[in-house]
């Protein structure tokens, strides 16, 4: 399937005022790389907003400008497919704070020189405002759905509950209303990796910086992203090009080399800095804190329809975390689906082939 038959559009926008940030600052000149495929009808009522995860970016679909390889969610997104392109306008930005073209740690200063740990700390929330910024100066007061998994899902939240009138439906995967003590944990073994680098140099690094540092950081976070069961499945304890172990350290086990694999090509597409600013973006969302302690209160009065997704085997946001919503959504009196699906891949389900997730996203869509 080519580019042509997807209407595939790459660009970046230049927001023409300062975004305000929940932590008391406004960033002037802010870009919003994004993505779009398929053709937005004549009322503009046919959009559909996807939200990325962590490690992702705009390019759903395609191939990737710096892996080679297929847009992050084109098995689902297309002529025919789950989120049929021949229905729907996608449209999907990089987030503030990110690498791949919006404005983030990277990016240049009103001076220059890179932000590097000039750049604010930011939010969830703040990410949203950026790409609610996009909407308006794509003229789309209203779109048909949000949605996103993981991260991506902490965002679908966010727009619904702080903007409902913009969206009629939203779709949260396997995702949360709030990072747990645990999942601040893992991001923080993550920095510390990344900042012990001497490579890291206070963030004034230039180039890919801390490599070593990032691709420990990644390594500890794919861990979160799957199962033990996937896990065990995949590599057990079998060794990787060799009959016996060495009895020293190096990647004796194939999982060992996996991971390593894993961190070393996560150096070539992503920026330590920019690692430092989402995790620490995820790590702040607390979708009740923002509304005065009570989640359900986020949801008051809305006319927003939810549909929430988990896996049974997903440990890093279990199906506990997505029936808490449920609950809020309920006493809000709401209108919310919610579902765990059983598939072997852990918290990666989402991006994963796991049919019962196509029949249930399609069936929401309408």
């Amino acid at each position: 399937m080519s580019g042509a038959d997807l209407n595939i559009v790459n660009d970046t926008l230049v927001l023409p005022v300062p975004l305000p940030l929940d932590g008391g600052q406004a960033l002037a000149g802010v870009e919003v790389a994004y993505q779009t495929c398929g053709t937005l009808n004549a009322d503009k009522s046919n959009a559909v907003l996807l939200f990325h995860a962590l490690t992702m970016d705009q390019h759903v679909v395609g191939t990737h400008p710096k892996t080679g390889k297929p847009g992050w969610w084109a098995k689902s997104v297309g002529p025919g497919k789950v989120i049929d392109t021949g229905r729907y306008f996608v449209i999907c930005a990089n987030v503030l704070g990110g690498c791949m073209g919006s404005t983030g740690p990277a990016s240049l200063a009103p001076d220059g020189r890179p932000y590097a740990m000039r750049f604010p700390v930011i939010t969830i929330r703040d990410m949203v405002r950026a790409q609610v910024a996009l909407l308006d100066a794509l003229g789309i007061g209203r779109v048909h759905a949000v949605i996103g998994g993981s991260m991506g899902g902490m965002q679908a939240l966010s727009f619904a509950a702080n903007w409902p009138e913009r969206t009629r439906a939203a779709l949260v995967i396997a995702s949360t209303a709030r990072h747990s003590a645990q999942n601040i944990a893992f991001h923080e073994v993550g920095r510390q990796a990344i900042m012990a680098d001497p490579k890291w140099k206070g963030g004034d690094y230039g180039g890919k910086g801390p490599e070593n540092g990032l691709a420990v950081a990644r390594m500890a976070a794919h861990i979160t992203y799957l199962s033990e069961e996937g896990m065990h499945e995949k590599f057990g304890r079998k060794l990787q090009d060799r009959s016996e172990k060495t009895f020293g350290f190096d990647a004796d086990f194939q999982v060992e080399s996996y991971l390593r694999h894993q961190g070393l090509s996560f150096t070539d597409r992503f920026d330590a800095n920019s690692y430092l600013y989402i995790t620490r973006a995820m790590d702040y969302f607390d979708l009740a804190e923002e509304h005065g302690g009570r989640l359900a209160d986020a949801f008051a009065g809305t006319s927003v329809r939810y549909c929430l997704v988990s896996f049974d085997t997903d440990w890093l946001y279990p199906t506990s975390e997505s029936r808490g919503i449920a609950h809020a959504l309920n006493a809000a009196g709401a209108a919310v689906s919610f579902v765990e699906l059983s598939a072997p891949f852990g918290h990666d389900s989402f991006l994963l082939d796991v049919p019962a997730q196509d029949r249930v996203i399609a069936g929401f869509l309408g």
